[in-house]
């Protein structure tokens, strides 16, 4: 039976927390994960990694949109990789792409190395490249421990065909990490058909605004927490025999 690594993406302290009471095995936290997902505070990465006993990646992008960094972005990413390390992270998410839909080798080698001895997972950045099979040599090139991806597609399911490609092609050169879409019901599937040895997913669940006066410049965006329950049910399904 082959071990499934399973990392939740966590969008903040009470989500990192029910992801290791649900059994992850690894968390990558992020803030504002409804617009794809940004830097968290430091305090969040402090009280993070001194209440969860299980790896945490921190994600490092400045900012929501594409992954065409400028200078002061770039500045800003070297920043929080120093930050994260001095909090006892034990990785960085990262991701940067050139103006023609290439990986940026270059920089995102010096971000590699800068985060060293942390583990690094070059993040979906990779989906936006312009050819995934390219855009996996490339990382290589960079040093990065695995690839985050869906395959290109819209969820991971619809991804599986591109998915087993890169497992097929990265050998043991770098793991490819599945993510996107990944539910109860899919996870063994994707498992399965691809070969991929670690999935991630956020098992959010909405929760309940508690407000009993609802102001009208309240917006009505729902705000979204990990739920222990998805994370369990998840873990049961990858611990089966595969």
């Amino acid at each position: 039976m082959r071990k499934i690594v399973f990392e939740v993406c966590a969008n903040s302290l009470q989500s990192a927390v029910a992801a290791e009471v649900g059994g992850a095995d690894r968390i990558e936290l992020c803030a504002q994960l409804e617009a794809g997902g940004i830097t968290p505070s430091a305090a969040t990465i402090k009280l993070a990694v001194a209440q969860v006993h299980i790896p945490i990646y921190i994600l490092i992008r400045p900012r929501s949109g594409n992954f065409l960094y400028d200078a002061y972005d770039f500045d800003v990413m070297k920043e929080d990789i120093v930050m994260a390390k001095s909090l006892g992270a034990s990785g960085v998410v990262l991701g940067m792409l050139t103006a023609d839909g290439d990986v940026d080798v270059e920089r995102t080698l010096e971000l590699v190395q800068l985060a060293r001895p942390m583990c690094v997972t070059f993040h979906r950045a990779f989906d936006r490249a312009r050819n995934p099979l390219t855009a996996l040599e490339d990382v290589i090139k960079t040093g990065a421990d695995r690839i985050l991806t869906s395959g290109q597609a819209p969820s991971a399911y619809l991804g599986m065909d591109v998915l087993k490609a890169l497992v097929a092609q990265a050998g043991d050169r770098i793991t490819i990490l599945a993510g996107a879409g990944i539910n109860p019901k899919n996870v063994l599937e994707i498992i399965k058909s691809t070969g991929v040895v670690e999935v991630h997913a956020s098992c959010s669940a909405v929760v309940p605004n508690g407000m009993d006066y609802i102001s009208y410049l309240d917006s009505e965006r729902p705000h979204y927490t990990t739920d222990a329950s998805i994370v369990k049910e998840i873990v049961t399904h990858i611990k089966s025999p595969i």
